[in-house]
């Protein structure tokens, strides 16, 4: 199996196969990009079919990262690391200290937090052997009360602010009262993101690929539960896929009966022609990388340190970006996912240029004689 032949190969910088045979690790870490910064990306944890899968999987994540800062404008790179196993029953202490010696190893060109499969809890015992984590920290909330590192809080409320940005767009208003959504995937940012829509008068239907907690997810917030297969046939005003990826496909997109597509999903297109899919059946498609990088922006406060007062006006920038991605497209007739891609490429490129000229003004100081001569 060739990685450089991949179709998702993007040029990564480096990709990394661990294996310890004591613990029973098998991960894949991808470094897809670090011209803005370290490649920071989550730690994921899932019962891949094949390591053809798990690779193919982790270099779509890791590119996604290097994009998702990028129009975050964040100060980091994209990189993403797979881990092989139920997360249920293969996980372990000896397991996740060994995949924290291979983060170390890396020398803080990639730092991992906390994705589907893993929690802060896991996060934690990965810290235990490098200090190239985030998303563990306490950090103060509104009231002045503190909260574990998880950044699921804020993807959910950056998702929540990204579908009332479609609705204004498409329908002329953000109000969510009586909006029909249908959601799938009720994890720890789909059922935040089910909370925050009920709270704002939404009408739900959800489900998950574990039925039972749907159905109690359903019970909870006065809600109905549908079969994970009849999720696609709902029709309602906002299809949210808050689980893996791929789920926008050859298959669903004839199926889907809703104007906007926006959820938290990762890599929600199977392929980039899936957006003029969507395009071509007036679906307006909020680009995954761009509606959930609420998680990102709250672990890139906290390992920058920056005042986490700021964190939530962060998060509302993404409303902003949404409107000049569905501007942009419209104009030029084109799909959102590759306006978005443009856009992404336009600001890293930018910044690349910028750092590049820090770096050579600080050598350019470094290289003057402390005086001129008289």
């Amino acid at each position: 199996m060739s990685v450089f032949n991949d179709t998702a190969f993007d040029d990564h910088e480096q990709v990394l196969h661990c294996c310890d045979a004591t613990s029973g690790l098998r991960a894949i870490i991808a470094v897809h990009n670090t011209a803005l910064g370290p490649a920071l990306g989550g730690i994921r944890m899932w019962p891949y079919g094949s390591e053809a899968e798990a690779l193919r999987d982790v270099l779509r994540l890791s590119r996604g990262m290097t994009y998702k800062s990028a129009m975050a404008r964040l100060p980091f790179g994209g990189g993403k690391c797979v881990l092989i196993g139920n997360p249920r029953t293969d996980k372990s202490i000896p397991l996740l200290r060994s995949l924290g010696r291979f983060v170390n190893a890396l020398g803080g060109r990639y730092i991992g937090a906390e994705d589907s499969g893993i929690s802060v809890a896991d996060m934690k015992t990965i810290a235990a052997e490098t200090r190239h984590v985030a998303g563990i920290q306490n950090k103060p909330t509104r009231n002045g009360s503190s909260r574990s590192g998880d950044p699921s809080p804020a993807t959910a409320y950056g998702v929540f602010l990204g579908i009332q940005s479609a609705l204004e767009y498409r329908f002329g208003t953000g109000d969510l009262a009586g909006v029909q959504v249908a959601l799938q995937g009720v994890g720890n940012v789909g059922f935040r993101l089910a909370e925050l829509l009920v709270g704002a008068g939404a009408r739900l239907r959800i489900t998950d690929i574990d039925e039972e907690v749907a159905v109690r997810t359903a019970q909870t917030l006065g809600i109905e539960a549908v079969a994970p297969d009849d999720i696609f046939d709902v029709e309602a005003d906002v299809f949210a896929p808050c689980a893996l990826g791929a789920i926008i496909n050859d298959n669903t997109v004839p199926r889907l009966r809703v104007a906007i597509v926006a959820g938290s999903a990762n890599n929600q297109l199977a392929e980039q022609r899936h957006g003029g899919e969507l395009m071509k059946r007036k679906i307006l498609y909020a680009p995954d990388y761009v509606i959930n990088a609420g998680g990102v922006i709250d672990v890139s406060f906290e390992r920058t340190g920056r005042n986490p007062k700021h964190l939530m006006r962060h998060v509302e920038g993404i409303r902003k970006t949404l409107n000049e991605i569905f501007e942009r497209a419209s104009l030029a007739r084109r799909s959102t996912a590759e306006i978005a891609d443009r856009i992404a490429r336009e600001r890293l490129n930018s910044g690349c240029a910028a750092r590049h000229r820090g770096i050579r003004n600080r050598l350019g100081r470094a290289l003057l004689p402390d005086r001129l001569p008289a």
